[in-house]
């Protein structure tokens, strides 16, 4: 074995501090093992999705129900049986693990509500809780957050993990080479590493490697989710799995000022704005029911729910009367990275966003045409023939049937719409007790994962599963490798 210089050394190593690193993090500390964090983000922006969220865990309340649930969830991509019994007998104890810690969980989305698939067997298994009295703006993460702050677990921000360490003798992984300030740092872990540091959401090449039918796609949450622990998995051996699989697409804003998305109101199914609006593909022609209440970007395609087709570049045409109702942008601050974190002030008027370049506008629907690149003849078509549907009140191509108005009233206005996505759910493929496998199927030793990296979720997501998964396989995570046998 190569010997080492080390610069640190502690008995286990977390890469990524959000959900599932706390959880991962304590666990391992309660047992008596020494952790150190380790976080690519700045302080102050660290947290991940947990902390951008709606704040939401799933805790389930009968763990049959919930092992037929999620199977069903699995679809066409099934996922061994001792990992759903796992996954659902843990994502029972969640309640109990913050409550024992001094958190006070508390339900919200009353059944039905919130259940996000219905129909599925198994389904009444689903309780969302958050913590404390209110919900939203981080405060379950703040909870969270706070576990690790009374233990004193060290975090060493701005150190994103850069390869593991592994023996070439027997495979095992000694520790993590990291990076802080532009300089190498090797950290040694006596007992292991767990792996918590999310998707590829802002990574462009994974997605147009990974995800069907989508050439870019940018994140809702995070921009530090950028893949880092699915390549230094992939470099010491490990099978990848459901890495076709992500929250998404939805469709919003992206500017090049700000890293994450921003999620326009009038698209929201639940809100009404007066005007017209239409959305339209590079042909300038509709391409589906723009008030959809989609699942986590899943619509119902031949039967089955698939990803949202979001052909691109792709427009948000609407008139004056909208353009003049209201903001198009929803700034307070309940969740994703721009209202929460970014807190960009959209103008109440929209004025502002039209002089940045965000806004096009055209006196007519021709000039508009040409001022955004489509074909003029296409898209006074796709309006007339909007218009004509609105006048006799039905949607017969996509059967909208909220904000069924014209877009009557000029000027008029275009939006270029990006896909956008919560997050991705693929990475290094685990076992029931959180290791990182190899593709025999055999684990990596000493190497551990938790949470949206490599998530169970390969198919169809229930809403607060994601943060769920993070406490339920950051325990699981914690416990064994806290009983590792530390190395000298």
């Amino acid at each position: 074995m190569k010997p080492y210089k080390w610069d640190r050394e502690t008995d286990v190593i977390v890469l990524g501090f959000g959900g599932a690193g706390v959880a991962a993090a304590v666990t391992a500390h309660d047992l008596g093992a020494e952790v150190l964090i380790l976080e690519k983000a700045p302080e102050g922006l660290h947290g991940g999705n947990t902390r951008i969220a709606a704040q939401g865990y799933l805790n389930t309340s009968d763990a049959d129900k919930a092992a037929t649930y999620l199977e069903a969830l699995c679809g066409p991509y099934p996922v061994p049986n001792e990992m759903i019994r796992t996954w659902a007998r843990e994502m029972c104890l969640n309640n109990d693990w913050v409550r024992d810690l001094g958190g006070d969980p508390q339900e919200h989305q009353h059944q039905p509500e919130g259940i996000e698939y219905p129909e599925l067997p198994g389904a009444t298994c689903v309780h969302k809780f958050h913590d404390g009295p209110t919900c939203g703006y981080s405060f379950t993460w703040k909870r969270f957050e706070s576990f690790v702050a009374e233990r004193n677990i060290p975090v060493l921000y701005e150190t994103p993990g850069r390869e593991l360490i592994q023996d070439g003798d027997t495979r095992e992984i000694l520790g993590v080479r990291a990076e802080k300030d532009g300089k190498s740092v090797l950290i040694k872990a006596r007992r292991g590493v767990v792996l918590t540091c999310g998707g590829f959401e802002n990574n462009q090449e994974m997605i147009r490697n990974y995800l069907p039918g989508v050439s870019h796609c940018y994140p809702s949450g995070t921009p530090y989710n950028e893949g880092d622990g699915i390549s230094m998995a992939l470099s010491v051996g490990a099978d990848l799995w459901h890495m076709n699989n992500f929250a998404g697409p939805s469709m919003a804003l992206k500017v090049p000022e700000y890293p994450a998305t921003f999620s326009i109101q009038a698209l929201h199914f639940a809100k009404e704005y007066p005007g017209g609006m239409i959305i339209v593909g590079p042909d300038g022609r509709r391409f589906y029911d723009e008030k959809f209440k989609h699942r986590h970007g899943k619509v119902p395609i031949n039967g089955v729910w698939s990803p949202m087709h979001v052909p691109t570049p792709m427009f948000m045409v609407f008139d004056q009367d909208m353009m003049s109702a209201a903001p198009l942008y929803n700034k307070n601050p309940n969740r994703g990275w721009t209202p929460i974190i970014s807190r960009y002030d959209w103008s109440d008027d929209n004025s502002a966003e039209l002089e940045k370049g965000w806004i096009k506008k055209g006196e007519t629907i021709d000039e508009l045409a040409r001022i955004i690149g489509l074909d003029t003849e296409a898209l006074s078509a796709t309006v007339a023939r909007w218009n004509t549907q609105v006048a006799a009140g039905e949607d017969a191509d996509f059967g909208r049937k909220l904000m069924l108005s014209p877009l009557a009233k000029g000027p008029f206005y275009a939006m270029e719409l990006s896909p956008s996505m919560i997050n991705t759910q693929g990475g290094p493929r685990r076992n029931e007790e959180a290791k990182i496998l190899r593709p025999d199927g055999t684990p990596i030793p000493r190497l551990y994962s938790a949470g949206e990296l490599g998530s169970i979720f390969s198919y169809l997501y229930q809403g607060t599963g994601n943060i769920g998964e993070c406490l339920a396989f950051g325990r699981i995570a914690g416990r064994n490798v806290a009983a590792e046998t530390p190395r000298p």
